[in-house]
């Protein structure tokens, strides 16, 4: 058995297999938060990452969005705030992981090209589509974990989320975290038990199901029901605020964490949808100190990353 992520520190956090860690978080009950930054938004802060920042608050988890797997790049990383200027590295995110001592992730999006869509279409690169190409650089780069998931307007469909999961499974090492924050701009339910089941099937480690209080008319049953599910499954639930609500007032930001604690979700991502594609670090201490307190929050914020 491994400690819990509460308990972990950065040297022991290094050495956790895809499966230590899972159970490392199960041990957490609950009480795990995951940060979403933008790589391609100049930092909070100028030569900090908001990685640093997000990690410093609270956070035990960090997935980077908008990254491009064929030109890696994180801005703040090598005190460059530009993504014109900024050179390509392949260790960027072995050092990222240095700097942080924290288990990083990635997007990669299951785009559809016959989507029925509600809102024009984004395009995106290749490096940020989910693909054999993609999966494989992403093992290659280092990353620890990798959601299956779509912003807003690119297209991506619960169908081709379930073959990416399959595809990740048998060309990605790390743990994969799969579903929907939002509808992507397709028509189409963002969560349902059908889907459900069709996720857990395909293998996914985490089910990712959108926060209750943050999704048009998604409420308590619906995610109830699909953690009731999951875990029976032994697949653990993230809940996800990714409607832009990581950037409302703190209270909000607690009083949804709270719900969603209640629900048994396993980790509580707070989304990017901020100035400088970060939450505003009050949002992510609040979140921190909802669902497990001030003593496990500043140990997590305080704890060396030379440990």
């Amino acid at each position: 058995m491994v400690k819990r992520l509460l308990s972990a520190t950065a040297s022991e956090v290094a050495k956790f297999s895809p499966e230590e860690l899972k159970q490392s978080i199960k041990a957490n009950e609950g009480r795990t938060v995951l940060s979403e930054n933008i790589v391609a938004c100049e930092p909070l802060l100028p030569g900090i990452t908001n990685a640093e920042i997000s990690r410093s608050f609270g956070a035990d988890l960090i997935l980077l969005n908008v990254f491009d797997v064929f030109h890696p790049v994180v801005l703040g990383m090598y005190d460059v705030n530009n993504m014109a200027a900024a050179t390509p590295n392949d260790n960027v995110i072995y050092d990222l992981k240095k700097y942080v001592g924290r288990p990083i992730g990635i997007n990669l999006e299951p785009v559809s090209d016959s989507a029925d869509m509600a809102e024009d279409k984004q395009n995106i690169s290749n490096g940020r589509v989910a693909s054999k190409e993609t999966l494989e650089r992403a093992n290659e780069l280092g990353f620890d974990f990798i959601c299956l998931t779509g912003n807003p307007g690119t297209g991506v469909t619960n169908a081709e989320i379930t073959k990416a999961i399959k595809l990740a499974k048998k060309y990605f090492d790390g743990i994969v975290i799969a579903g929907k924050m939002h509808g992507s701009g397709v028509n189409e339910a963002v969560v349902d038990l059908k889907t459900v089941e069709e996720f857990l099937e395909a293998g996914t480690d985490i089910l990712l199901v959108p926060a209750v209080g943050t999704v048009w008319g998604l409420g308590d049953d619906e995610v109830r029901q699909a953690v009731k599910r999951a875990h029976e499954k032994g697949t653990l639930v993230m809940s996800a605020i990714g409607t832009s609500q990581e950037s409302a007032q703190p209270e909000t930001v607690r009083e949804i964490a709270i719900r969603n604690k209640i629900l048994g979700v396993d980790i509580q991502h707070i989304g990017d949808g901020s100035y400088a594609g970060v939450a505003p670090v009050e949002n992510i201490f609040a979140m921190s100190k909802a669902i497990r307190g001030e003593r496990h929050t500043v140990a997590m914020m305080a704890r060396s990353i030379y440990r």
